[in-house]
């Protein structure tokens, strides 16, 4: 125990192609098998049965599951043209937190801050791309002036939606993916190594091994969830951004997707709480 530091969860010395711009470590390796997990997935899942089974019923039901419960409701009708941008952020994002549950490997890739910052950024570029194509320069005009707001106000507004919009939009999305999934694999790591310190300690610390080992059990579970989680969060809020591009800011989305979900759409009220931060 007294040589272990938690830091070698996350850092790892290079395998390939030391000291160039692709060096390769276990981290690199990991995002690798994660991508090929979830490409291996779909592959599998889209053999076009005409009745759907196995793995492809699983992945149908998945695709399903992002494009109405996430594209239409948050986006309308319109959500369908990025179902598959946001299917592949689901899903790629939950393979690499499974990674840290996965015996022997336990190291979600999420948890190191240049995976989460790439997903981040390539959201960024989609709902700015998509705002831009949509409305034009009125696009910037309605992020740094919303319409009904006093004029006054915009002096302290409109620096604030600046820096919410460009800058602590994929700021926010990177960091609670990362931290989350660090925090996770910290603790079930630490209670797993207590766990074993104490069974081999010759001291009386041994009567609380069983203590240290339910801990551990019950983070695991919880880390399983967290997991889903996690990679549903980030695409939900990826699905809200690309839909205030689109509908405007501040405006209600036409959402009409009664007919898809069975229900109403979720209160946007809710969603910008999440999106702040605040749900």
């Amino acid at each position: 125990m007294e040589h272990f530091s938690v830091f070698h969860l996350f850092l790892w010395d290079p395998i390939l192609f030391e000291g160039t711009p692709y060096e390769v470590n276990r981290v690199v390796l990991l995002t690798f098998l994660a991508a090929a997990a979830c490409i291996t997935f779909f592959v599998l899942g889209g053999k076009g049965q005409l009745i759907p089974k196995g793995i492809q019923n699983v992945a149908e039901s998945a695709y399903l599951f992002v494009r109405d419960r996430i594209a239409i409701d948050i986006i309308g009708p319109e959500g369908v043209k990025y179902s598959d941008y946001l299917t592949t952020l689901f899903f790629f994002i939950l393979f690499c937190n499974v990674l840290e549950v996965l015996p022997g490997i336990h190291l979600p890739v999420t948890a190191r801050m240049a995976i989460p910052a790439f997903l981040a950024f390539m959201t960024y570029i989609i709902y700015n791309f998509v705002g831009f194509q949509k409305q034009g320069f009125r696009y910037l005009k309605n992020i740094l002036f919303p319409p009904g707001v006093p004029w006054p106000v915009y002096i302290i507004l409109t620096p604030i939606e600046f820096f919410s919009v460009f800058l602590i939009r994929p700021m926010t999305l990177a960091i609670r993916l990362m931290a989350n999934m660090m925090a996770g694999s910290v603790l079930l790591a630490l209670f797993f190594i207590f766990t074993d310190d104490l069974l081999t300690s010759k001291s009386v610390g041994i009567v609380l091994a069983p203590v240290t080992f339910l801990v551990a059990v019950g983070l695991f579970f919880f880390e399983m969830l967290v997991i889903f989680i996690q990679a549903y969060i980030f695409t939900l809020l990826s699905a809200f951004y690309i839909a205030e591009s689109l509908h405007g800011h501040g405006d209600e989305p036409h959402l009409d997707t009664a007919h898809v979900t069975g229900g109403s759409e979720p209160p946007r009220h809710q969603l910008e709480g999440i999106a702040e931060g605040t749900v």
